[in-house]
């Protein structure tokens, strides 16, 4: 019996939730995986899974077995990742989430660069702007904006952006500027969803960092649209001022309420803290750092 190899399945059912689901990712048998199961519950001499015609769900035994041995096989399979790039070039998959507009801007030219020169490295970017619990596994590096991380967390300062509020000159001219953030209230907003902060703007308030909840009139999940509505007079918006760059060289938006603007927030790669990490995330970190603070972002990419 090879016990390793019955924990790697019995860790990937939970994760999966089906034997067909790990039969087809190893590419045997549910039989075979159900034998792998019995041979790993025999030399325990528990249940770790309760198994019904519909469902399949963790004994008590096996919630404590799978918390404590996940994360033996993720130290030990970047143990062996470590060793085997000893002397050798880096290789493996590495997988990224970034927000949308920053990765899609940014990122993709960072990448393109590290990539020139670790080509044994393939990475896959995952584009969203909802917070990303790294704690989970699904990835290896997360790009996040903001001035706060999660415990547990390696962060690395890449850069920083100013995050401003903007309308257009035609906007103001058919329905004026406001001066006061409480004015805002009787303008139309343009509203960026799955932000970290949620369905609030953030503005600086006699040095406090006041929450508005504004009354949106067009939203969206991508930057692009939003300063393209906001270009067209469709509303104000507040965002990120590296995602609005060429609009304000052309003209088409102006910053508003600039005595309100909040402390730049940083722009960080971060990674979760372990005992081993990777050479594909400290190599592919380093480099985010030293491209970033080398280049200019209006050089990088153009709406």
């Amino acid at each position: 019996m090879d016990k390793l190899n019955n924990i790697r399945v019995f860790c990937r059912i939970v994760e999966l939730g089906t034997f067909v689901a790990v039969a087809r990712e190893i590419n045997v048998s549910a039989m075979m995986v159900s034998k792998y199961i019995a041979q790993l519950e025999e030399s325990l001499g528990v249940a770790l899974l309760n198994r019904t015609t519909r469902r399949i769900s963790l004994t008590e035994a096996g919630e404590s077995y799978y918390a404590r041995s996940k994360p033996l096989l993720e130290e030990l399979a970047e143990l062996d990742e470590d060793i085997s790039e000893l002397g050798k070039n880096v290789k493996g998959i590495l997988k990224v989430t970034a927000p949308i507009d920053f990765g899609g801007i940014y990122v993709v030219p960072a990448i393109e660069a590290y990539q020139n020169q670790h080509p044994n490295v393939k990475i896959m970017m995952s584009l969203q702007n909802s917070h990303i619990n790294l704690s989970e596994g699904i990835y290896d590096v997360s790009i996040v904006v903001s001035n706060s991380v999660d415990l547990g967390v390696v962060a690395r300062k890449i850069a920083e952006t100013k995050l401003c509020t903007y309308a257009s000159p035609a906007y103001i001219a058919k329905y004026g500027e406001p001066r006061d953030i409480d004015e805002l209230n009787q303008h139309l907003c343009l509203h960026y969803i799955d932000t970290p902060h949620e369905d609030f703007w953030v503005f600086n308030v006699a040095g406090e960092e006041k929450k508005l909840r504004t009354t949106w009139h067009f939203a969206s999940n991508n930057g692009r649209a939003l300063c393209q509505a906001a270009s067209l007079g469709m509303g104000i918006t507040q965002a990120p001022e590296l995602s609005v760059a060429n609009y304000l060289e052309q003209g088409r938006l102006v910053e508003i309420l600039q005595d309100f603007r909040i402390p730049a927030l940083s722009i960080y790669a971060t990674y979760m803290q372990r005992r081993f990490i990777p050479a594909k995330i400290t190599t592919f970190v380093n480099f985010m750092s030293h491209f970033f603070d080398k280049q200019n972002f209006e050089s990088i990419h153009k709406f």
